[in-house]
Parts: C-alpha cells; structure tokens; sequence
C-alpha cells in the first residue's frame, strides 16, 4: 500500500461522524480523561490516545450507517507507534474480516494510507501489531477514517 506523510490541518480534517461509536483496547492506567479515545479525534496536537502495555492495541468505529472507507490517517508518536496495522471490517451484525494491511513508519508524522478496494462496511477495527515500543504501548495524536456513505 503506497503511504504519503503530511501535516494535519483541522480545518481540513473530517472529524469522526455524529453518532460513531468508538472504542479501544486499553487505555494508560485508565485514565481516559488525559489518555482517552476521544482524544485522537479532538484536533489538539497535545492530547493523545496512549494505550496500556500489551500485545495487540486496537482501535473500533461503529458508524451509525454503511461507509465505504477509502483511506485511513494516523499520527504516532514515534517511539510508541505499530511496525503493521490490520484494517477489519463488517456489516452491522456480521463477522469482520481484513480489509488491508499497512506499514507505518516509526515517527511523528500523519501518514496516509490509502484502502485498495473501497468496501461498504458498518463497522471497522484497526489491529496496532508489532508495537516499537519494548512493552506494547501505542500513542495516537490522530485518527481519521475516510470514506463515503454507501448506499
């Protein structure tokens, strides 16, 4: 999957839907006001999603209709980013399955990944696999999920 790096700009940036349900695989010792998932779609450059050490992180979006992703962004901290991530994805109430694999660089950067086959989905899963850092945390500044709605 080609990967471009750019700097985030708010005005540009969808923000994540009305009625998108999101949720994530831990958060720094729980603490969600500082680490939480809301923060990786509130365009401040100082607040962060931060993981708990683990295995695999991971990163859910429910969407309140069908969407056909196109690309998705992120921005790692570097130090703390995935070497792979696995883009799933699902209908309402059916089983996920993989969309796309892609392959951050460890680094600050919004990078861009662009999804092969545009697929309608309700609902995806960002698997952080391979963590740089020694105890499996991951960082995410941003994250954006673009797409369309479907039909």
């Amino acid at each position: 999957m080609e990967r471009t790096t750019e700097r985030r700009t708010c005005s540009t940036v969808m923000r994540k839907p009305a009625g998108t349900q999101t949720r994530v695989s831990s958060v720094l010792n729980r603490d969600g006001k500082n680490y939480g998932k809301k923060n990786m779609f509130d365009c401040d450059e100082e607040t962060c999603w931060n993981s708990d050490q683990g295995e695999c992180q991971w990163v859910s979006l429910e969407f309140p209709g069908p969407v056909r992703v196109s690309e998705v962004k992120v921005q790692f901290q570097g130090g703390f980013s995935a070497k792979t991530c696995r883009l799933e994805g699902g209908l309402k109430n059916g089983d996920f399955t993989e969309l796309d694999q892609f392959y951050p660089e460890d680094n600050n950067a919004l990078q861009s990944f662009p999804i092969q086959e545009a697929t309608t989905v309700n609902k995806v899963k960002i698997f952080f696999e391979n963590s740089v850092d020694f105890f499996g945390r991951i960082i995410v500044y941003s994250l954006d999920v673009l797409g369309e709605k479907a039909s």
